[in-house]
């Protein structure tokens, strides 16, 4: 196909910005979305190429991935381009398009090595994979209590000076923080965040319903991985997750694998938040989409078998959970529509990380980041701004 032909998804179901039309087409033209249709709009032009498929597949916009560390035996904190290459391989297969290369805590200076990386990758990288829209920085500055599979022993507290440090070594591509606003300097780390336009997401963190109000005064909009490393529920003390429930500010993430937290847990979270302010993560690892075994997270051996991964004291340790499978699970979980699907993998993360400009929906004038889905939802084909990155073999 010459660079000058225009791909036409003809005869599907379109999940459009504003509408969903039950016989539609849509036209990537040079990395963008040009026209958006009802079949019968459809005018072929001499360089169209057409796939026509049938109104039992879906097309929607391309799923942005927050908070993923690793996928294919690469993970973020590898610090080498190899690695974040794989996982911009490997991530249309389950439909993510764009996503936050995603560090943990480790000591400073693997930390500014993955940093110093994945922001010289993101200036070079190319359009035919998913694309790195920037990091995601998921510790050092936690709450040691809510630890999780953070390593504690290079969990510090939260510091401006060390973050301005990391931020001017990863070319200003840090986009999102997860922190403990309640330890010490949480809060002015959190002010500083929102200064410059970081989004600042309450996560392994302790803080009681209150302290969770100040991070929002201060500037917090966003929860790290709902009911995983945080203060839970209580009738005298509601905690991070009664204010995640409560609080109209918070972007919310949940892993949907079913083991973070039991289907029912799911739904409680998705009919008190509703899809306006839910974002389906991943949270995965390098096992993902590997076989069972054991493998690395920050220096910690973790296993992994069919649908989970441990540390060796039984702890959850990230995910193996595909993005295609959160979509699945989420509606079966809790009967929420596809059209709320695309709010909480798409448009919600793209207006959180202020992207939704150029992606988070299938609108004219957009990047032509386009996931086709089947009548069973499996992921069909992939376009990574125009380009064809996945198509599932028949």
């Amino acid at each position: 196909m010459d660079t000058h032909s225009s791909i036409i998804i003809y005869n599907v179901t379109v999940y459009s910005e504003n509408q969903t039309l039950k016989n539609g087409y849509i036209k990537l033209t040079n990395k963008k979305i040009t026209e958006i249709g009802e079949t019968h709009q459809y005018v072929r032009q001499p360089n169209d190429h057409v796939i026509e498929l049938s109104p039992s597949y879906k097309v929607i916009p391309g799923a942005i991935d927050v908070h993923i560390h690793g996928v294919n035996n690469a993970d973020a904190m590898d610090g080498t381009a190899e690695a974040l290459k794989t996982m911009a391989r490997t991530l249309p297969k389950e439909g993510t398009t764009s996503f936050l290369a995603t560090t943990m805590t480790q000591s400073n200076e693997a930390v500014e090595k993955a940093l110093r990386n994945a922001g010289a990758y993101i200036e070079e990288q190319t359009d035919a994979d998913a694309e790195v829209v920037g990091i995601h920085l998921e510790g050092p500055f936690i709450s040691p209590k809510r630890a999780g599979a953070q390593p504690p022993t290079h969990i510090q507290d939260p510091n401006v000076a060390l973050f301005q440090e990391w931020q001017k070594a990863a070319g200003g591509h840090i986009k999102l923080v997860t922190l403990a606003p309640e330890q010490p300097n949480g809060l002015a780390l959190t002010s500083y965040l929102k200064e410059t336009h970081v989004v600042a997401s309450i996560g392994h963190s302790d803080s009681t319903y209150d302290q969770v109000g100040e991070a929002i005064e201060a500037g917090a909009s966003h929860i790290t991985h709902l009911y995983n490393g945080m203060r839970g529920l209580h009738h005298r003390e509601p905690g991070v997750l009664g204010a995640a429930y409560l609080r109209d500010e918070l972007f919310v993430e949940l892993i949907t694998d079913g083991i973070h937290c039991r289907p029912e847990m799911v739904k409680l979270a998705y009919d008190q938040i509703t899809s306006e302010r839910m974002i389906l993560i991943t949270d995965s690892l390098r096992a993902k989409w590997l076989k069972n075994g054991t493998y690395d997270l920050g220096g910690q051996p973790v296993h992994v078998n069919d649908t989970t991964a441990t540390l060796a004291d039984g702890t959850l340790a990230g995910s193996i959970l595909k993005m295609n499978d959160a979509i699945k699970n989420t509606m079966s979980f809790t009967n929420c529509s596809l059209e709320d699907i695309v709010k909480m993998t798409a448009e919600n993360p793209a207006k959180q990380l202020n992207l939704f400009d150029t992606k988070g929906s299938l609108k004219i004038g957009k990047d032509a980041d386009i996931v086709v889905l089947n009548e069973n939802l499996d992921v069909k084909m992939t376009f990574c701004r125009g380009t064809l990155s996945f198509q599932k073999e028949d």
